[in-house]
C-alpha cells in the first residue's frame, strides 16, 4: 500500500478503542477475566468495565479486570498496561497518555472441602 495522502477522515469511534483494550487484556496471562462492573447501571450507578477516553490526541484507558490465583498483581497490572498501550499504539496509531488498570478480583479454582473428600 502506498503512504500517499487520501483527502478525507478517519473516525475511530471510542468503543472500537475500548474493544481492542478490553480483548487485548484478556490475552495477558494471568487475567481471568474482564470485571463484571456493567450490573452497576440496574443498580443507578454509573461504572464500565473498559473506559476508553480521547483527551487532545492521546487515549486514557481505564480496565476492571479479574486476576487469576498466585502471581505478582502489580507485575500483572504493568503487563496489561504495556499489552494495552502496544495495541491501541499498533492498531490506531494514536498516543497512549495513561492505560489505568483497576484489578477488581482474584480467582481461584473450586477447592473442595476437608469433610466432602473424608466422606467419599
Amino acid at each position: 500500500m502506498e503512504d500517499r495522502v487520501i483527502p478525507g477522515t478517519v473516525t475511530v469511534e471510542p468503543s472500537v478503542l475500548e474493544t481492542i483494550a478490553g480483548l487485548t487484556a484478556l490475552q495477558v496471562q494471568g487475567v481471568a477475566d474482564i470485571a463484571d462492573r456493567d450490573v452497576d447501571r440496574l443498580l443507578g450507578i454509573a461504572g464500565k468495565s473498559v473506559v476508553v477516553q480521547v483527551r487532545e490526541g492521546a487515549v486514557v484507558v481505564d480496565l476492571h479486570i479479574v486476576a487469576g490465583p498466585d502471581q505478582s498483581l502489580l507485575k500483572l497490572g504493568r503487563k496489561v498496561q504495556y499489552e494495552v498501550t502496544r495495541a491501541v499504539q499498533q492498531m490506531i496509531g494514536m498516543p497512549v497518555e495513561a492505560v489505568n488498570v483497576h484489578i477488581e478480583d482474584v480467582v481461584y479454582p473450586e477447592v473442595e472441602t476437608w469433610s466432602e473428600t473424608e466422606s467419599a
